[in-house]
């Protein structure tokens, strides 16, 4: 039997195995497949064989070890909101739809961590930890899930105060390809026992194994939050202003970017009234005195830089207006152009190359006649494209590519990665290879080990294994 392809007979029979395991929650319905063979962006669909819906780890043990029995690929599925193609069954098999584990197991108020079942959402969590006075504060623009954060190494517009997935995972429960379970980390705020797994499986795309329950850590609400949208008369005075934050050391709990072009989709979609100019939004945690200290010197920032008019939002409904404005950028991006697909794609530089890279990839979007906002969240370095495009149009793919590999060698000439957080999938093979070279070959031998058969979600971020 191939690595990763199940042969039909083994398939028939897991997939009968399963629904003995799983009765009433086995689906082989065309449209239930396609769901979850597509992701939000451009990438061709490709529907799994079967579509499970287990309760927990036992229950995901279980499906594991039937499939690993049977040759039969695995690919997790928490809400299905990637970027990169990681949730297409490019080699069939069964798709293990992670959304009905939705327990919250246990919340440490004294110790602020909490342990949750993988299919928890980000938004369910905090709704969950508003009467406690903690909240988690990743916050990629979708309400994922947080199994699906946590192997995508998801970040957000909270991640220049808060950190990534990888700086607020201390522990993890993964069922491995043969149906093991294993935990790793723990509770401990440090410790020097072993190999760092949880940090192997962050991160992994579920081509390592399947996170089941994840530990995170939590943090106080502030006492004081206070938001702000400052427009510039130009991009660079942006992108300057964010620099400069960064360098001050102003504890900014978000600082992102939106160009003109995605200004004015805002605006469309969300029923704004911005200025059509590109635009920083700010928000700032602490104290009362902390947020005036930090407001100050960022108002100074931006005056030397040309801002225009600072507008605030301190109130928490127009604070949530302006961020759900901002998570909803993708859907305004696509309604520019309707009937249009998108390509979303990230890069992240160091800081210091940040207003080079973005005004290099902009020259080069405007010269090649296409239509691709830009936003990020420039505190880490971090910018994002939607291109927005027709699929089927052999020339403007072909100008798409090249705008796009540009900006990646770009980026990577820079120093920088050719993804801050959408990850790899099926849709950055080569760019991972293009970073890293031979290390992609440690991350195989890696994947082989622990997956000798490739059943996991093969042919994602190392590829198709020989």
């Amino acid at each position: 039997m191939s690595h990763g392809v199940a042969h039909a007979g083994a398939l028939e029979l897991c997939i009968d195995e399963l629904h003995r395991l799983l009765p009433g929650r086995v689906s082989t319905a065309m449209a239930v497949r396609m769901h979850h063979g597509t992701d939000v962006s451009f990438h061709a669909p490709h529907p799994p064989d079967a579509v499970v819906f287990p309760h927990g780890t036992d229950e995901v043990s279980g499906v594991a070890a039937c499939c690993a029995r049977h040759g039969v690929p695995m690919i997790p599925f928490g809400t299905g909101t990637s970027c990169e193609g990681h949730i297409a069954a490019l080699h069939g098999g069964v798709c293990i739809d992670l959304s009905e584990m939705r327990e919250i197991l246990r919340v440490g108020v004294e110790d602020l961590d909490v342990t949750v079942q993988a299919g928890v959402t980000r938004k369910q969590l905090n709704e969950h930890l508003r009467d406690t006075g903690l909240f988690f504060p990743i916050d990629p623009g979708a309400d994922a899930s947080l199994g699906g954060m946590t192997v995508t190494r998801a970040s957000g517009t909270n991640a220049v105060r808060y950190g990534t997935m990888r700086e607020n995972v201390l522990g993890l429960t993964v069922v491995l390809a043969d149906g093991r379970v294993i935990r790793t980390g723990g509770r401990a705020r440090k410790s020097a026992a072993g190999y760092d797994l949880t940090r192997l499986f962050v991160g992994s795309e579920g081509t390592l194994g399947i996170v089941t329950e994840v530990t995170l850590r939590l943090y106080g609400i502030p006492e004081a939050i206070s938001a702000a949208v400052c427009p510039f008369p130009t991009l660079a005075g942006a992108v300057d202003t964010a620099i400069a934050v960064i360098q001050a050391q102003i504890p900014v709990a978000r600082m992102e970017l939106l160009d003109e072009l995605q200004m004015r989709a805002t605006n469309l979609y969300s029923r704004l009234d911005h200025p059509v100019l590109p635009t920083l939004f700010f928000e700032f945690h602490g104290s009362e005195a902390a947020v005036a200290e930090q407001v100050a010197a960022v108002q100074a920032i931006a005056a030397d830089n040309g801002e225009t008019d600072f507008r605030w939002a301190s109130k928490p409904e127009e604070r949530t207006r302006l961020w759900q404005a901002r998570h909803d950028a993708w859907w305004a991006a696509l309604a520019l152009r309707p009937g249009a697909k998108g390509w979303p794609t990230d890069v992240c530089v160091p800081i210091s190359r940040l207003a080079e890279c973005i005004a290099g990839t902009r020259r080069d979007i405007d010269e090649a006649g296409l239509l691709a906002p830009i936003l990020g969240h420039v505190g880490d370095g971090n910018f994002h494209l939607c291109y927005i495009l027709d699929p089927d149009d052999p020339d403007e793919m072909a100008r798409v590519r090249s705008v796009n590999a540009r900006m990646i060698a770009r980026a990577l000439a820079m120093g920088g990665t050719c993804t801050g957080e959408h990850g790899i999938g099926y849709g950055k093979l080569d760019e991972l290879r293009a970073e890293h070279g031979d290390a992609v070959d440690v991350m195989a031998a890696i994947k082989r080990a622990l997956d000798p058969r490739a059943l996991m979600n093969p042919g994602k971020v190392v590829g198709r294994l020989s």
